[in-house]
């Protein structure tokens, strides 16, 4: 991306444009049946912040065997980056991931961090230049689910790896999931993608990664209401909205919901919306997947699948996909 539009992106993404954004969205998004709304919104400072304690919980394995993987086969990910590479990483987040593959590498010459909340991808920036003073870290606050144009490949670097995570592509609808996945084999175009994805297994299991002890992946749906009464003057009352989180095996996905207690009216950029008990703001999907079934996707999109990692107990998988030349 050139830096002129790299510096609009960013003005418009931290001013008034972001909050219209999000107020678009969920105007379309309660006038829908059934009601939903994306769950990038979750993905303020304050929801950045409780993703990360979430990621600390000892029901939430994803990020606890994702890094395992990571850490477990840094090498063999490193040869198949091989010297001078760029790092390209959708949604980025705490950046604590990374430092992994970076450990391991031969010499990488730049790494582009890609995130929605400026805020928290700045700080997280920060610590990484000062930790890695030799590698050229250029955030860049974006949506990556659009099509964006990324920086040009220095002559002197290796191949442009993208790194994808978290088993974020989950939250996708198939189609959606299908969409970024082409997206990423255009921008990636001659290198490779590492994703991460959550895989298929008991339903206990997933409950309850989805409905901690501790309460915090409640507070951390919640606060989407929170920002949406903070940012667009919404009059969301927490105390009458509830935490619903459940696996749907026929469509292997959990589903997260905001239920409301009782019926009760909100009133959301000057508009009024009725919601009846009982009523839901589906707030977020995550599908899970078999080892097949993300190959068979990420060559649908145009990938060609290297090696997959997976644990003992089969929770989670990483594939390398080869981008098309």
């Amino acid at each position: 991306m050139q830096t002129g539009t790299l510096s609009k992106i960013q003005t418009r993404l931290a001013g008034g444009e972001a909050a219209e954004a999000f107020a678009r969205d969920l105007l379309a998004g309660l006038s829908s049946t059934p009601r939903s709304i994306s769950p990038k919104y979750f993905y303020d400072a304050p929801g950045s912040l409780l993703f990360d304690r979430i990621c600390e919980l000892p029901e939430y394995y994803p990020t606890r065997v994702e890094l395992g993987l990571l850490s477990g086969h840094a090498r063999e990910i490193a040869r198949q980056v091989g010297p001078r590479a760029e790092i390209v990483e959708f949604g980025a987040g705490s950046l604590r991931k990374v430092r992994l593959l970076l450990d391991a590498m031969d010499r990488p010459v730049r790494y582009l961090p890609i995130d929605i909340s400026g805020e928290h991808l700045g700080a997280a920036a920060q610590v990484l230049r000062r930790d890695y003073p030799g590698l050229h870290v250029q955030p860049l606050v974006a949506d990556y689910t659009r099509h964006m144009l990324l920086p040009a490949l220095g002559e002197d670097a290796g191949q442009r790896v993208g790194f994808f995570p978290g088993s974020t592509i989950g939250n996708f609808t198939p189609a959606e999931a299908l969409h970024f996945l082409q997206m990423a084999a255009q921008v990636l175009r001659g290198g490779a993608l590492l994703l991460g994805a959550d895989l298929v297994k008991d339903p206990a299991v997933l409950h309850a990664a989805y409905n901690d002890t501790q309460g915090v992946t409640a507070a951390f749906n919640l606060n989407l209401l929170v920002r949406a009464n903070r940012e667009l003057g919404c009059n969301f009352d927490l105390a009458q909205f509830a935490h619903s989180a459940f696996y749907n095996a026929p469509l292997q996905r959990i589903e997260m919901h905001l239920v409301s207690r009782r019926r009760q009216q909100v009133r959301v950029c000057g508009r009024c919306f009725e919601f009846a008990e009982g009523e839901t703001l589906h707030t977020e999907n995550s599908y899970k997947f078999t080892l097949d079934g993300l190959q068979a996707l990420a060559r649908q999109a145009g990938f060609t699948p290297g090696p997959a990692w997976t644990d003992p107990q089969k929770l989670f998988s990483l594939h390398w996909l080869n981008a098309p030349t």
